[in-house]
């Protein structure tokens, strides 16, 4: 499995070839082809797992226009082209979002994360489908006070939740994976949802059931309506049910799961020509307006573009050939095919 990154490395900093912002299946191909040429990727994205949409939106989902698959499902193609990058041992740095971006006297990108990690290189690669997923967030008053201090969106590091009485609302796989994968280190955990019947994988729901009925899982039903403490420290979340009327559930801290949303984010500030929200490109290169980042996938934009996985490959192909000149200069650029170049089967342990 490619380094996944993450808390491990961050306000760390790396030197690579080229930059990869988006790890979706274009994102992911994008490492493949390049490192065909022999150039390493890092990858940012801000889901918690490779994938993009097609993991977190609908992993079982079926896809029937990737080529010789008469059918895949999100996950299915995500776990695919995972599997085929892997001899190029991509560094994944997931949850955490391009922020700033600058341009170094050598020529080379340095990009900066929210989360402080920073990484240089020759090539900056934007490859984050309609943009970054952000986290949908509960319309209630207060929110502000709290959010960043004892509300939260995403797990970044385990440890931040021990000893912590941890509540958690939503009902797909997200909130019933951490349920799980926190209940061994909080101190109380209860689990909210509107109703109760949940969305996410069967066995995981069995796991919070059985967690539930082992008194380790607090189980309340009902719609949230009021936060309650001071100072950003909740202290309790007031629902309201049919049956229950308004009732309190204490916490020191919430973990909102109520899905995502997309947005541009920070590229939109970058000085990029734009196009509807999307980054025009030129098609022989898939280079944007500025030279050294370019833009593949759903985000790009030129005449008679497609929002399809299958273009998404195609970009990704021509990108690198073209990002080899920045990361190789004085090199020269020699075409294989896989079929018959002895260094690539090497490469990818084939015979």
């Amino acid at each position: 499995m490619p380094d996944a990154g993450g808390d491990s490395h961050k306000s760390e900093s790396y030197k690579t070839d080229v930059i990869i912002i988006g790890g979706g299946p274009v994102g992911l191909f994008a490492v493949f082809e390049l490192g065909l040429l022999g150039l390493s990727a890092h990858v940012v994205d801000i889901l918690d797992r490779p994938g993009g949409q097609c993991a977190e939106l609908y992993p079982e989902k079926t896809i029937l226009d990737i080529p010789s698959r008469l059918k895949i499902t999100g996950q299915e193609l995500t776990n695919d082209l995972m599997t085929q990058i892997e001899p190029f041992h991509p560094t994944f740095h997931f949850q955490q979002m391009a922020e700033k971006v600058e341009k170094l006297e050598n020529g080379h990108w340095r990009l900066v994360t929210d989360q402080g990690t920073t990484l240089e290189a020759p090539v900056l690669l934007i490859a984050g489908g309609g943009g970054s997923f952000m986290p949908k967030k509960p319309k209630l008053d207060r929110l502000e006070e709290f959010d960043g201090e004892s509300i939260f969106y995403a797990v970044r590091k385990m440890e931040q939740f021990r000893g912590k009485n941890v509540l958690i609302a939503g009902g797909g796989d997200s909130a019933l994976d951490w349920v799980v994968n926190l209940n061994p280190i909080v101190s109380g955990m209860s689990l909210v949802h509107r109703r109760n019947e949940f969305r996410g994988a069967q066995a995981t729901v069995d796991q919070m059931y059985a967690l539930v009925a082992a008194g380790k899982v607090n189980l309340a039903i009902g719609d949230i309506l009021r936060l309650n403490g001071e100072g950003g420290q909740l202290t309790s979340v007031t629902l309201k049910s049919t049956e229950k009327g308004e009732f309190d559930v204490p916490c020191d801290v919430m973990l909102a799961f109520y899905g995502l949303t997309m947005k541009l984010g920070p590229i939109a500030e970058w000085g990029l020509n734009m196009d509807n929200n999307r980054v025009a490109v030129s098609t022989e290169t898939f280079e944007t307006s500025t030279p050294g980042i370019f833009c593949i996938g759903d985000m790009c934009y030129y005449p008679g573009k497609l929002k399809l996985i299958l273009s998404g490959f195609h970009e990704s192909a021509l990108m690198a050939h073209a990002c080899f000149h920045y990361a190789r200069p004085n090199q020269k650029l020699r075409f294989e095919h896989t079929t018959s170049s002895s260094s690539i089967q090497a490469k990818l342990g084939v015979s």
